[in-house]
């Protein structure tokens, strides 16, 4: 069973991977790839490979060693439920950055390979695209309430730009009308 469990864990991921990579574009890849649920399947797959091993792994979590971790690693049951950690954080990884990507409007030929990246060496795909997104500022969409990403919904104009920065009365003001400060200062 292990081996089987082992053998399948990639192909439940596979098919997210797949829209990510070669249809970001279409509709429903944005629409299915918006659920955390995605990565379901393979953390069914490492609960099932998991749960009977917690002998073994409760002790390399709580307290790890190299020595205890490629112990624990040499049992097959843990080798496919690390391979199904790998998987579900890899998939959820590549999830947020396809969605980022998206709001920030970066090409899928930029996003392919870091998409590949992250499905083959996870961390060095996630890094590669943090680099990169720091060169993608976020892009406001029709109607955002907070088109400068400063999360000051408040401070948009009607077109679109954020305002002027406030003044210390108008800050003032602000904080005391959520709640934030003390009584109104002295006229």
């Amino acid at each position: 069973m292990t081996t089987t469990l082992f053998d399948i864990t990639f192909w439940f991921a596979a098919p997210f991977w797949a829209l990510m990579v070669f249809a970001p574009g279409w509709s429903w890849t944005r629409r299915i790839a918006s659920s955390p649920w995605i990565i379901a399947p393979p953390l069914v797959v490492y609960a099932i490979l998991t749960v009977p091993q917690l002998d073994v792994l409760m002790p390399v979590v709580t307290r790890p060693t190299l020595e205890g971790l490629r112990d624990a690693l040499a049992v097959p049951e843990v080798t496919a439920a690390a391979w199904a950690h790998f998987i579900a954080f890899d998939l959820f990884v590549g999830r947020w950055m396809y969605l980022d990507s998206r709001e920030r409007r970066i090409s899928p030929l930029v996003m392919a390979p870091l998409l590949v990246a992250t499905i083959l060496l996870g961390p060095l795909g996630a890094f590669g695209y943090l680099l990169v997104r720091a060169v993608y500022p976020r892009r406001p969409r029709t109607g955002d309430p907070d088109p400068a990403g400063t999360g000051d919904r408040d401070r948009a104009t009607p077109t679109g730009e954020p305002a002027g920065p406030r003044t210390g009365a108008e800050a003032a003001a602000l904080t005391r009308s959520r709640g934030l400060s003390g009584p109104e200062p002295a006229a």
